[in-house]
């Protein structure tokens, strides 16, 4: 498990990572300085229960990310296997178990939060851990309509108090934008 002391504010990012790109690493380090978060963990998961193609091995995919994202304040993680869960609910639940003393923000893409209502328990989510979203180039004003914005509209907090505000809350963070996906990068044949 990644080394954490109590009080601290920890953004977990989670995805295939199939392949990671400059993309994660662009928002991995806006996520550090907008949200004022201690440190980020890289939730390397087994799989996407919502993809229906297998990604490449986990142990392939956390070497690269290893390779690409070497930050101090940065942890890549297997915690998702290590824990056996398979849906993000269930691993913030476990890692709220875990940790009792830290201060959990989930991070997302504009583009997963338009499609937040799909997810396993995706209200308990919003409801029990902080949620901070990311510009992605065309998504802001589905991200803006979505259920989960809308639903929750008036839980959104300023991004600089996002880490030490209590859940529910979220915030969106526009800026400068990486147009990159992980799925253009595996179409061009540059991921074997």
């Amino acid at each position: 498990m990644p080394p954490v002391s109590n009080g601290q504010t920890i953004g977990l990012l989670g995805g295939s990572f199939d392949p990671p790109h400059l993309g994660h690493v662009h928002i991995t380090k806006q996520a550090l300085k907008r949200f004022g978060l201690d440190r980020v963990w890289w939730l390397v998961s087994p799989g996407n229960p919502l993809k229906a193609d297998a990604p490449a091995s986990l142990e392939k995919r956390m070497a690269a990310c290893r390779e690409i994202m070497q930050h101090p304040q940065v942890e890549i993680s297997d915690i998702e296997a290590q824990l056996g869960t398979r849906y993000t609910a269930d691993t913030l639940q476990a890692l709220q178990r875990l940790y009792p003393r830290v201060r959990f923000t989930w991070l997302m893409g504009a583009d997963n939060l338009a499609s937040f209502h799909k997810w396993q328990e995706w209200q308990w989510i919003a409801r029990n851990v902080r949620i901070g979203v990311m510009a992605r180039p065309g998504e802001q004003l589905k991200a803006g309509l979505s259920p989960m914005a809308r639903q929750f509209a008036r839980y959104r907090v300023p991004e600089r108090i996002l880490a030490h505000a209590e859940a529910p809350a979220w915030a969106l963070i526009n800026g400068p934008m990486r147009d990159i996906s992980s799925t253009d990068i595996r179409r061009r044949g540059e991921w074997d």
